[in-house]
């Protein structure tokens, strides 16, 4: 045996498993396609958000959290409606998640020195329903160091244990089959690739110079989703969510190709929910660039009016922050819009100061350098949209301002193909909304969501601006932002049990064989069902692959 297990995939769900084994003294083999520079794959390039129940961040803000309340709403999103069949481990997998999330889960990552910013996000606030999508509070913790701190300390491990020599690296070796003889999985072959020497996140060559073969006695698969290819994206796009859009920004790098999807099938693995996939509604291409097609998403707070490109303003709960595949489902579905696969925000420059984020870790500097004075400085006493944000403000081709509404109208006509947009009905639906603005309630859902979030302290101090006019000539310029549909998780994928084995089409075990993070479905084949609460995309990487590192070397002891 070349090692006591192969890991395919050097991502964050990989690293882990990894240490898991390597901490246990077992010998692992990683393998991956890409170069070194490509440690942590796409978790390296995250904000670095973590769900987390009842935690002492949320306390001192004043958040009353629960077990049950996250499992409720958990249930709510996730929709399960396989269970008897797709979705029968997912459940499982959901409720021991929520359970974690409300306990363990902090101390470990503590005990990994993985520390959080004092402020909780409150993403996907949801269908506006009690028993449907959403978070009913903030649970959205920003790791210090970003997604980039969070995959550190597992790289780390990874160095240490091939000091040891307890942990081999493959790079550019490229998995074809997985080796599957008597129904146990035995390694893996696959294909040499050409060196190549680009930067973290730049497509590299496909060349190949040979072949390989490892053995082991027990495989973990962690390679994760499709959401760099469009067209498995659209092969597999469901019909509830419309036809997808002609033209998409890529959220993922060029490698998350989805490739050990299918091998895996080949193996004996069973593939599950593949019609469940999260993209966004609030992509920006990216004015520089890494990687082909790179598109950067807008976290909103949830002041900016948002148009489908005809103009109408979108229904509640499609509103900035909210319900993420039900903005992406009516986007898609309306009367239409099938040709079109663009939508707008429109804003004021007080609005863009206080409420913009940006997803990734490259675009929040201060956040992923742990500089806390200048997150301080930046973004609590600095004056200005922060200087990410700035920077597209000034050179992203998706933005346009002007200092009243006609011109500011005329410009985002000048950004597609044919002049959609009317000033007149524009100002008309701005004008409405603007009247609501007199007094501290309101029947705009939009207004009323605005003043229930300055009610939460976090909100009120680094993420909600104050509720004006839109047409207040104070608060401007006035922004327009196109946004685009932007491909990112892929939310099925091989069914797994509670210890991260894979399951065949008979429900049983392919023995020796593992799965972990997005090529499972962050665990059980689909662990979100429909929809996610956000900041778990992450956790489930670190969940599944500590529960497949730590089978697998029960197995191999």
């Amino acid at each position: 045996m070349d090692a006591d297990v192969i890991v395919v995939g050097a991502g964050l769900a990989g690293l882990v498993a990894a240490h898991e084994l390597t901490s246990r003294g077992r010998r692992v083999a990683l393998v991956d396609q890409e170069n070194a520079a490509n440690l942590g794959g796409q978790a390296f390039w995250s904000f670095g958000g973590l769900f987390l129940v009842d935690s002492p961040e949320q306390r001192r803000l004043g958040v009353k959290d629960s077990a049950d309340l996250a499992w409720s709403d958990w249930q709510g999103s996730a929709g399960f409606d396989r269970t008897g069949d797709e979705d029968s481990w997912a459940v499982r997998w959901a409720r021991a998640y929520v359970e974690w999330a409300a306990g363990e889960k902090r101390s470990w990552l503590a005990g990994h020195g993985i520390t959080f910013l004092p402020t909780v996000g409150w993403a996907e606030r949801g269908d506006l329903r009690a028993g449907g999508h959403g978070n009913s509070v903030p649970r959205f913790h920003i790791a210090w160091g970003t997604g980039t701190g969070v995959v550190e300390p597992f790289v780390r491990y990874a160095k240490q244990a091939a000091r040891d020599g307890l942990l081999t690296f493959h790079h550019r070796h490229r998995v074809d089959h997985l080796v599957v003889e008597d129904s146990t999985a035995h390694g893996v072959r696959g294909t040499v690739l050409a060196e190549d020497r680009s930067p973290r996140g730049v497509a590299s060559n496909r060349d190949t110079v040979g072949e390989f073969e490892l053995t082991a006695r027990a495989v973990i698969v962690t390679s994760g989703g499709i959401g760099g290819d469009h067209d498995v994206v659209r092969r597999h796009w469901p019909e509830r969510l419309g036809t997808p859009p002609a033209e998409m920004v890529t959220g993922v790098p060029a490698y998350v190709d989805g490739r050990m999807l299918d091998i895996s099938a080949e193996a004996g693995a069973r593939l599950v929910n593949r019609d469940r996939m999260w993209h966004y509604t609030e992509g920006v291409r990216n004015w520089d660039p890494i990687w082909p097609g790179h598109g950067i998403r807008i976290l909103p707070g949830p002041s900016s009016m948002w148009f489908d490109a005809l103009g109408r303003r979108l229904p509640e709960p499609c509103l900035p922050g909210y319900d993420t595949l039900g903005t992406l489902r009516h986007l898609r579905t309306a009367d239409g819009l099938a040709d079109h696969g663009h939508s707008w925000f429109i804003l004021t420059q007080k609005i863009i100061e206080k409420e913009f984020a940006l997803s990734g870790s490259e675009q929040n500097p201060d956040i992923t350098a742990k500089d806390r004075a200048g997150f301080l400085r930046e973004r609590v006493l600095g004056k200005g949209a922060p200087g990410p944000v700035d920077a597209f403000l000034r050179e992203g081709a998706d933005f346009v301002s002007a200092p009243n509404l006609e011109q500011l109208v005329d410009r985002m006509n000048g950004l597609t193909d044919k002049p959609l947009l009317d000033a007149a009905s524009i100002r008309h639906q701005i004008e409405a909304r603007d009247l609501q603005m007199a007094n501290p309630y309101a029947k705009d859902a939009q207004v009323q969501g605005i003043r229930n979030a300055r009610r939460y302290i976090g909100d009120r101090l680094g993420r909600v601006a104050a509720p004006h006019r839109i047409l207040d000539p104070a608060a401007g310029p006035l922004i327009g932002v196109k946004l685009h549909v932007l491909t990112r998780k892929t939310l099925g994928g091989i069914q797994t049990d509670l210890d991260s084995r894979a399951l065949g089409a008979d429900g049983t075990p392919v023995e020796g064989l593992y799965a972990a993070g997005e090529v499972a479905g962050f665990g059980g084949g689909g662990v979100h069902g429909y929809n996610a609460l956000e900041g778990t995309f992450l956790g489930g990487c670190l969940f599944s692959g500590r529960a497949a590192g730590r089978a697998a070397a029960r197995q191999t002891a």
